[in-house]
């Protein structure tokens, strides 16, 4: 028995050194992109107690980790500037050798459909890119749509090279929002695309945090559950975001608001909400870009104007920016507007100004101010002019005037010295001015460098969201 047993031993010990093998999360793997000059978490699975060898190659330096009990490591090493590629190497019971390895800036690109669309949903500004795409300076990481009751170590994804054939399947306004910033940083980017059209901001938050605010939780309850979509608190969060928060970023851009259209009056809360639990999860105050929702024809007149509305009231949030695109829209019966480019470089120019301390360009889009009453006619001022204000065409369109009745009426308007003047024979005695204020609204107010202005109102009369549209 007892030589049986000796005899057993040696096979013994190879099964449990075959089961020892280091793995790591998908998000760590060859041709990945690392955030240039700062500290990144290396992390990943192996037997209890197992001493792992480390070794970046841009350095020579090996670090050294021990595996906790439950079969988990983590160490953390710095990164020098923007370059590569390199390799890391991981030692211990088996070796695991990452290759291909670009440092640089690193981005998460997440929301819903207009995020998500690609080349496969007919975007002819992504058709004319295919040609001339290929960049080896571009990665990108694909989160495929996942949900999970509770936070998750491990995402589904691997790193790839920006050509023809991956950016079909890659986020437009994520590949263009990256050229953009490789092109006018001369760094590798890397880009990690999260979404899922349809989706609300709830299901992308933390979940405790909206189940612990009675506000969002009243909203939460409002979200029509669909076929395509989930509808949850934090279901993604746990699937698609938590796993790749070991993972140091330069910051996120996003896309969504549409599907909140049903609760607006939360929103600027619900995504203040979001990106504080995602600050939290990463350990890191990153910034994080956004779009304002286009304009569409929801049926309802002010659901998504007031979800334009609570965007803007988002910005008091620290290091968050929002690109106005009202002006990219050909076609407001279709929730996907096509003009995907503008959107990444209006995206990427808050990035450049904001993030990376470039100057030279307009990157904000005026911003209502203040209104003062002057002989019958209303004042609006501005943040964010520059040069001054445009009408383009012969009138201002989608402007509305009112006094105290709250009754408006179309109103002219100049502009003059960055203000703009509106009036209407109907209203005597302005009180209150809307520009852009309505689901479908396409004002042609812009400032001379080209952006457009926000759209606002100065009133803050209570809104019956669902008031239908003509």
């Amino acid at each position: 028995m007892k030589k049986n047993l000796l005899a057993f031993l040696p096979f013994l010990l190879l099964c449990i050194t075959a089961h020892a093998a280091i793995r790591l999360p998908n998000i760590l793997s060859n041709n990945m992109v690392l955030q240039q000059q700062s500290t990144v978490k290396l992390w990943g699975w192996a037997a209890p107690a197992e001493k792992i060898l480390v070794t970046t190659s841009w350095n020579n330096k090996t670090d050294t980790v021990i595996t906790t009990r439950d079969a988990n490591w983590m160490l953390t090493v710095q990164t020098p500037v923007a370059g590569g590629p390199y390799t890391i190497s991981f030692k211990g019971e088996n070796t695991v050798e990452l290759t291909g390895i670009l440092i640089g800036e690193v981005w998460v690109c997440s929301g819903q459909s207009n995020m998500e669309m690609h080349y496969g949903w007919g975007l002819p500004d992504i058709g004319a890119a295919l040609p001339t795409c290929k960049n080896n300076n571009i990665r990108f990481f694909y989160i495929p749509k996942t949900t999970a009751g509770a936070p998750q170590e491990n995402c589904d994804g691997e790193w790839v090279t920006c050509d023809s054939n991956t950016l079909k399947s890659f986020s437009a306004v994520g590949y263009f929002f990256g050229k953009k910033l490789n092109d006018s940083l001369q760094v590798p980017i890397g880009l990690i695309n999260a979404n899922w059209g349809g989706t609300s901001a709830e299901v992308w938050t933390e979940p405790s945090a909206i189940a612990n605010d009675e506000a969002l939780k009243t909203a939460a309850a409002k979200i029509e559950p669909w076929d395509w979509w989930p509808y949850k608190p934090g279901t993604t969060f746990n699937g698609m975001i938590n796993p790749i928060t070991n993972f140091n970023i330069a910051g996120s851009i996003w896309y969504q608001g549409e599907g909140n259209t049903a609760a607006p009056n939360t929103y600027a809360k619900l995504l203040s909400t979001m990106i504080g639990t995602w600050r939290k999860a990463w350990g890191k105050d990153f910034p994080f870009y956004y779009v304002q929702i286009a304009p569409f024809n929801y049926g309802e007149k002010y659901a998504s104007a007031i979800v334009r509305e609570q965007q803007t009231l988002a910005l008091s949030y620290p290091k968050t920016g929002m690109a106005v695109i009202t002006d990219l829209v050909d076609n407001i019966k279709d929730i996907h507007p096509k003009n995907k480019h503008e959107v990444g470089y209006r995206l990427a120019a808050w990035a450049l100004a904001e993030t990376y301390n470039k100057t030279g360009f307009v990157y904000k889009s005026p911003m209502y101010k203040s209104i003062d009453v002057q002989k019958g006619k209303a004042v609006i001022s501005f943040n964010y002019i520059n040069a001054g204000l445009v009408i383009k065409g012969p009138q201002i369109t989608e402007c509305f005037i009112a006094g105290a009745d709250q009754v408006f009426y179309p109103a002219e308007a100049t502009v003059s010295k960055g203000q703009l003047i509106v009036s209407s024979k109907q209203v005597t005695a302005p009180v209150a001015v809307r520009f852009g204020f309505s689901n479908k609204a396409i004002g042609n107010l812009f400032s001379i460098e080209g952006l457009p202005v926000n759209p606002f109102r100065t009133d803050d009369w209570p809104i019956d969201i669902k008031a239908k549209d003509q």
